[in-house]
Formats: C-alpha cells, sequence, structure tokens
C-alpha cells in the first residue's frame, strides 16, 4: 500500500476537471442496482442534512448495537478468511482489528456528538499545550475511564498544524456537525488486509463530511459483506451506507459520486485518477475530489540505551509484532528497523531480535500477490534469513551493501530489514529521522524505542526530534498499529501530497473528536509491561499486550475485551485482565 497527505483535501486541491462522459460498460443489472443505490443514498444525505444531533445520536447508537450483536461472527469469518483456524493463537488479532476498533471509534463519536448537543465544544475537558513548531497539541487520549483500563500507560496527541492557535482549534472541533455543508454522495474502495478499515471509513465521512457512502468492498473481503450489512443495518436503513461487491471503474466515473476515498495502492490510486494520461500535462482522468489512505515502508527506530535482558527480549518481540501482525500485509507494518551501529548492546539486541521473529507462530501469508514480493526479496537479498517454511525473511544490510530496494519497496509480506547507522544518544536519533525521512518510502508512520533514562538524557531534544519526523503517525515504545487502533487519534500520512504526487495519500481518518488543522497523531506507551511498569517510567497493568505475536493469551484476552466494548460487564472486563496476567 502507499500513503495520506492533508487533513481534508477541498475539491479544488484534489482535481477541477470533468469526469469522463461515458461510464465504462457494466453488466446491466449490476449497474441498475448501483444505480438505485445511489438514488437511496442521495433521498439518505438529504434526510441525513436536515437531521438533529439527538437524531444522530440514535442512529449511532442503535449501530453500536448492531455492530456488538455482529462482533463474534465478524472476528471468525475475518479469521477464516485469512486461513486461522479456530485454535489458531493469532486468531484475537481480528478482534482487535475488526470490531474492537469500530466500537472504539462508535463510542468517540458518540460522545463528541453529547458534548456538541449540551452545547460544548469536542476539546471540553482536553488538555491543550504547545508543541515544538509553533503547533498546539491536544491531549486527547486517555479520554474515557475504560481507555485507562483497555490501554493501560498510553496517551495520545494530535499536533494541528503549524500556526493554528488554541482559539481555532476550539472554535473548528466538530467540523461537519457544528458547521454543516451540503450532504453529498461518496465512494468508498475498501481495503483488503484490515476488516475494521471499510467501516471506519465509512464513519468519518458520514461524521466529518456530512457526506453518504457506496462502500465497494475489496475482493478479499467479500466473504464480510453479510456481516458488514448486519453491523451497519441502522445506517444502511437510513440510507446512509449501501454495500456492493465489483463495479469500481463504473463508480469511479459515476456523475453520482461526489467525492472518492480510498484505502489501497498507490498504483491503484494512479490507475484511478491517471490512467494513461500524461501527469505532466496536469489533466487527470478523475474529475471528482479524492483522499487516500496509501501505506509506505515504516521505520522502527530503536534509540541505545542500558537495557536489562528482559528489555532485550521484550522489544524484539515488539518489532516481531510490527512486522508480523496479520501476517506482515499492513500499510503500517513496521519494515526498516534503524539500528545504531556504536550500541554496546547491538550484538545482544540482534540475537533476540532474530529469536523473537523465528519463534512467532506460523500462520498462511495470504495476501494477493505476496509470494511474487518474497520471492523479488530473495532475489535482491540473497542472505536474507528465512524462518516459518520460507515464509518470512529478515534482511540484515551490511556496511556498504545497498538498502534502497528495501526501504523504498513496501513489500505487504512478512518481511523485516535491519539498516545500521552511527552514534548513539541524541546524534543517533537526529541521524535516524533525517533517514528515516529521507531514504525510506512513505510518510504514513513512524515507530520509536527509547528506554526513560536515555529519553530523560536528551530532554527537549527528544521532542525536537519527533517534531522533525515527517510523518502523520508516530508511536513511542508503541506500535502505529495500535494508534490505527485507537480511533480518537487520527490517521493519514503526513500533509503535503496531492493527485501528481500522492505518496502515502491525501487526508486523514478517524480523529472521533472531529478536529480541524491535523498535521499528525502521537502514541506513547510504556516502554515496559508490567510488573516490570512498577520502576522507573510510565506504569502500566498490561504484561504482554494481547496484540503481541508472543502472547500465549492473546486470543481469548483479544475477545474479552471486545465483548467489554460491547457489554461494559466488569465481570466479564475482570476475568480478561485475570487471563491477560497468564500472557
Amino acid at each position: 500500500m502507499a500513503h495520506p497527505k492533508e487533513s481534508a483535501v477541498p475539491a479544488s486541491e484534489s482535481s477541477a476537471t470533468p469526469a469522463p462522459a461515458s461510464a465504462p460498460e457494466l453488466d446491466s443489472r449490476l449497474r441498475a442496482a448501483i444505480d438505485d443505490d445511489l438514488v437511496a443514498l442521495r433521498q439518505g444525505a438529504a434526510l441525513w442534512s436536515r437531521s438533529s444531533i439527538m437524531e444522530r445520536i440514535r442512529a449511532l447508537s442503535a449501530t453500536r448495537d448492531a455492530v456488538g450483536t455482529a462482533a463474534a461472527d465478524w472476528a471468525g469469518v475475518a479469521a477464516r478468511a485469512k486461513g486461522l483456524a479456530p485454535d489458531h493463537p493469532l486468531r484475537g488479532e481480528e478482534w482487535l482489528s475488526g470490531p474492537y476498533a469500530v466500537l472504539g471509534a462508535l463510542d468517540g463519536y458518540l460522545a463528541t456528538l453529547r458534548r456538541i448537543a449540551a452545547g460544548g465544544s469536542p476539546l471540553d475537558g482536553v488538555r491543550l499545550d504547545r508543541a515544538p513548531g509553533d503547533r498546539i497539541r491536544a491531549h486527547v487520549f486517555p479520554r474515557e475511564p475504560i481507555d485507562n483500563l483497555l490501554l493501560s500507560g498510553f496517551t495520545g496527541e494530535i499536533w494541528l498544524r503549524p500556526g493554528t492557535d488554541a482559539s481555532t482549534a476550539i472554535r473548528r472541533a466538530g467540523l461537519a456537525q457544528v458547521s454543516p455543508g451540503t450532504a453529498g454522495v461518496g465512494l468508498v474502495l475498501g481495503a483488503g488486509n484490515i476488516s475494521a478499515i471499510p467501516v471506519l471509513d465509512v464513519l468519518y465521512e458520514l461524521l466529518a463530511f456530512d457526506r453518504v457512502s457506496l462502500l465497494k468492498v475489496n475482493p478479499t473481503q467479500d466473504e464480510l459483506v453479510p456481516v458488514f450489512e448486519r453491523a451497519l443495518a441502522p445506517l444502511i436503513g437510513r440510507g446512509l451506507v449501501r454495500i456492493v461487491r465489483g463495479g469500481g471503474a463504473y463508480l469511479t466515473a459515476h456523475e453520482g459520486i461526489e467525492h472518492v476515498h480510498i484505502t489501497g495502492s498507490a498504483a491503484t490510486f494512479d490507475a484511478i485518477v491517471w490512467g494513461d494520461r500524461d501527469r505532466a500535462r496536469d489533466e487527470p482522468r478523475l474529475g471528482t475530489p479524492i483522499t487516500a489512505e496509501l501505506g509506505g515502508v515504516s521505520p522502527i527506530i530503536v534509540v541505545p540505551g542500558e537495557w536489562t535482558d528482559a528489555d532485550l527480549r521484550f522489544q524484539a518481540a515488539h518489532i516481531a509484532t510490527m512486522r508480523l501482525h496479520n501476517s506482515g500485509h499492513n500499510c503500517i507494518a513496521g519494515q526498516v528497523v534503524l539500528l545504531s551501529a556504536d550500541w554496546p548492546q547491538r550484538e545482544q539486541f540482534l540475537r533476540a531480535l532474530h529469536e523473537a521473529y523465528r519463534a512467532a507462530p506460523a500462520r498462511p501469508v495470504w495476501y494477493p500477490r505476496a509470494d511474487e514480493r518474497l520471492h523479488a526479496l530473495a532475489a535482491t537479498y540473497p542472505a536474507a534469513e528465512w524462518s516459518a517454511g520460507h515464509s518470512r525473511a529478515l534482511v540484515q544490510v551490511a556496511p556498504g551493501e545497498d538498502a534502497a530496494e528495501l526501504e523504498t519497496t513496501e513489500y505487504f509480506a512478512p518481511v523485516l530489514g535491519v539498516v545500521e547507522l552511527p552514534g548513539t544518544g541524541q546524534d543517533f536519533l537526529d541521524a535516524a529521522v533525517a533517514h528515516a525521512n529521507g531514504s525510506l518510502a512513505g510518510t504514513l508512520g513512524a515507530n520509536v524505542i527509547v528506554d526513560p533514562d536515555a529519553e530523560d538524557a536528551m530532554g527537549a531534544g527528544f521532542e525536537r526530534a519527533i517534531a522533525d519526523l515527517r510523518y502523520g503517525g508516530i508511536a513511542i515504545n508503541a506500535w502505529t498499529g495500535v494508534l490505527f487502533a485507537t480511533p480518537v487519534l487520527s490517521w493519514g500520512a503526513f500533509p503535503g501530497s496531492d493527485v501528481r504526487e500522492v505518496g502515502s495519500g491525501i487526508g486523514v481518518v478517524h480523529n472521533t473528536s472531529l478536529l480541524a488543522d491535523v498535521e499528525r497523531s502521537v502514541l506513547r506507551g510504556p516502554f515496559r509491561p508490567f510488573p516490570r511498569s512498577l520502576g522507573p517510567g510510565r506504569f502500566s497493568v498490561l504484561p504482554t499486550p494481547p496484540w503481541f505475536v508472543s502472547a500465549r493469551t492473546a486470543a481469548a484476552v483479544s475477545e474479552g475485551l471486545t465483548r467489554y466494548r460491547v457489554d461494559r460487564n466488569p465481570l466479564g472486563l475482570a476475568l480478561t485482565l485475570l487471563r491477560a496476567m497468564g500472557a
């Protein structure tokens, strides 16, 4: 996949060229069904534009109930589609990256709407302070008591674009829910890898822009369509969503579509926007405004420090998770570890990393054409270490060896690279930031691992380095995949791309506080899990987090956390936390 960049792109910035006069040929029955869906959506858009905040709250509350009812089937169907047996230790991923994330988004949007209904602002109770570079940051997570339980020790901030002041941030918070525009009909081209993505994109379109959606699912998610139809039934019944399989070319050219949002690859984006047209003439084929989330090559910056053996093992498992979650088929999978060549513990860390990568549970490499990318890697890096039946690779780039292929190709498969840079402390961090910004493709997400003593020693220099990272999502002692699944935070590339050079994409999604002028989100987590979190640094009650590929009880804990989001049963949560202690 590729990457997003802009905080909400007006039509004038995206494209102003008229759409093609004639749409591609399509089966007449599918064409008629799509046209009927668009008629229903136009009617739904008109009703939504006239609906009150309380009516919107009722619609989202009903949707939350429907998602909760469908959650078990949702996770089960998604796991089966990826070849995970009912007893597979990693099936919990489909709970967290499916219904759990969507329930979190619905809870966030409902909280925002209720604050607006009470005459307040989505930023009421949120601490605003300054970040480097004339930026305001909003400390939006944790926001509710549940946040401190489910992500103990984690905090999250949304950084606004330089020059945005606090009064402007407060005035504009709420987007279309406080400054309604003309409701329209958009096309959402859904992702094929993570089941929450299409639903989260539809929800953001509806709440941020008052835009109803025709959702075209990726063929890899065809089996989930009946589940999506149940989960979104309250929105479908109100004419706010329709779901289709196929017809993408017809839809992108349809005069009834007023906006397109895609999660996918840069190649697909360019095919939609440009086709075979000459980009130099600045005449895109697509005349409709478009936003996109397209992925990239994500760095994992490991700041050297004095780590215990337990620290080395834990962070090695953390990095293995960043790459191997969903078999590496994530636009936000960590791909390149930037490591200090001068770190005294370098060899110890590399041994721990190789062991964690080899030891992670085997699973299918299921995404289409992933095998081709693995073959290409083998040809480029014949010294790569292969494991799990030759289905995953770890590449240590030797000094003087060309790392360009590893740093510019999004493999979207189980491929992890290690690139070494000189220096320690602030010198290393600054060099790693410059290298990530200048050599790695994309600006979607970056990960930084740093122990509390090393972070304290750098002081203000650490925050300056984070500000210098040109990424839309940054996770410190966390993985940006968790940032994705925490929808109060924004998700999208660093601002600056357009249809001519899309990079990681255009626009943001999620952002349940509906903040304007978003530049990035930053998620901070604990360096050590419980009980070692009782020492210096951030305290957390979490032992091995349930999204770790090494967590033994991940499946049961992930299901339990999702069920708690559904029913808020404290007894169920207590049992889940007890299971987590056995991770």
